[in-house]
């Protein structure tokens, strides 16, 4: 089954572009760990998720760009083509020669509307084109005007038009020194607007992009397009082919489906977060040796101390007593640190996977209580390889690791909003107080929730 990529504002074309690049560029790597048929049906797999076949025999993106500026869009045409792999559809973009200003509102209530029918339009070609239809992936910024506001606008559109349809917003989580003056506002927004509309949220935060960028690619000057490589190697790591345990023999049909099957049981906890191991520079690559027991152990320590890169871990989280109580605030039952979750994938590529013990992660103490263990963990793999990592690891997680940020977040918009900062910039487009205050309830839900597990 395919999947639409719908790629909204500066941020999400860029990352967009990295991704089918990531995707594009594992596809034609070397892999001799696998099979000559193997290696076919995998890339098969990958060609039918993320591509169309056109005459000329380049692989077409299943992608629609949108934005309010021309250039961003121009260029990401323009380094695709050039590439001579893959390409974008000439037809499936679209843009306007004036941006949302960085205002939600703006890209909501203005922009929105004002283009739906063009956009919408766009969408249901690309979905057309489509044999099956797994569902949208839609990446976006929660900082901005056009990635945010038309983002929240689009997705919503989305569910009306494919009722039946998965779609996973991919956001990127501003950096906490702040990106626009008013990024609260629209991350508050767009976030509260999204949860109604979305299956889940796949979170990307900046600043931890930036600390991998430094600390483990050694990166000296890090340009944004350095993020957006690791965000997009990242995703990939995700939604390349892989075997399910419903699919032990072939690879999965039905990557959005599998997905949230595995990673969302209630509709209340839609937060999904990604840690990959290994990470490293490419040139460090052929002096490093990794072992199945090495990777899961340190990536179990990741998800349990909500640890966002293999370096600097805090070993001495641990998860629970089995029978503790649910801890106050002053209680001493829970790990000050521990990150509960609610279900957790675990995605396995490279050579010798099937020797790996992944039975750290079946822990009752690890997740929630109203949840089996054996429901809660799920655990695909594959035998080729990823990237140039002979082995590597990634855990998508539906957990508490996006508590602080999002409480911190909701507390800064709303000393704001309480002093009545810059709400004109949004009333004048038709957002009012209360839809302020609608937003902040729902999020303050979420974060109730999400507290309580």
């Amino acid at each position: 089954m395919s999947i639409v990529t719908v790629q909204l504002g500066q941020c999400g074309n860029q990352i967009g572009h990295e991704v089918f690049n990531a995707v594009c560029s594992d596809v034609l790597g070397k892999h001799g760990l696998c099979s000559k048929k193997e290696d076919e049906s995998y890339q098969d797999a990958c060609k039918e998720r993320f591509f169309s076949e056109e005459k000329a025999g380049v692989p077409v993106a299943r992608a629609v760009l949108i934005d309010m500026e021309p250039k961003v869009i121009s260029k990401t045409l323009a380094v695709a083509a050039r590439s001579g792999y893959w390409k974008y559809d000439d037809r499936s973009h679209f843009c306007q020669k004036q941006g949302s200003g960085n205002n939600w509102a703006n890209g909501y209530s203005v922009h929105g509307p004002k283009h739906k029918d063009a956009i919408m339009n766009l969408v249901q070609k690309e979905a057309e084109k489509c044999d099956r239809l797994s569902g949208f992936v839609t990446i976006m910024s929660m900082a901005g005007g056009t990635g945010s506001g038309l983002g929240a606008f689009v997705t919503q559109c989305l569910r009306d038009a494919f009722p039946a349809s998965f779609i996973l917003n991919h956001i990127i989580w501003p950096y906490g020194t702040g990106e626009v003056i008013v990024q609260n506002y629209n991350s508050v927004l767009t976030l509260s607007h999204l949860y109604r509309s979305s299956d889940a949220l796949l979170v990307h935060e900046n600043d931890v992009v930036h600390k991998i960028c430094a600390q483990l690619l050694n990166i000296k000057q890090i340009s944004f397009r350095d993020v957006n490589q690791v965000i997009a190697h990242q995703l990939g790591s995700v939604f390349q082919p892989v075997y399910t345990a419903e699919s032990a023999l072939h690879y999965s049909r039905n990557p959005l489906g599998d997905l949230m099957e595995t990673l969302v049981p209630h509709p209340e906890f839609k937060m999904l977060g990604l840690r990959n191991i290994p990470q490293m520079p490419e040139n460090s690559l052929a002096y490093s040796t990794f072992s199945w027991p090495g990777l899961i152990k340190h990536l179990r320590q990741m998800l349990i101390a909500n640890a966002t890169m293999e370096e600097g871990i805090d070993w001495q989280v641990r998860p629970p007593c089995p029978g503790s109580s649910i801890p106050t605030r002053h209680s001493t039952s829970k790990p000050l640190h521990f990150n509960t979750s609610i279900a957790n994938l675990v995605i396995l590529r490279g050579k010798d996977m099937h020797s790996a013990d992944i039975g750290s992660f079946q822990d009752p103490a690890l997740y929630t209580s109203w949840l089996n263990p054996q429901d809660a963990f799920n655990l695909w793999k594959t035998p080729r390889a990823f990237n140039k990592y002979e082995k590597s690891a990634a855990l998508v997680s539906n957990s508490q690791f996006l508590l602080k940020p999002l409480d911190k977040l909701v507390g800064k918009a709303w000393n704001m909003f309480a002093s009545k900062a810059y709400i004109h910039q949004y009333t004048k487009y038709g957002i009012e107080e209360d839809n302020f205050l609608d937003s902040f309830t729902a999020l303050e839900q979420v974060i109730s929730s999400y507290a309580t597990l």
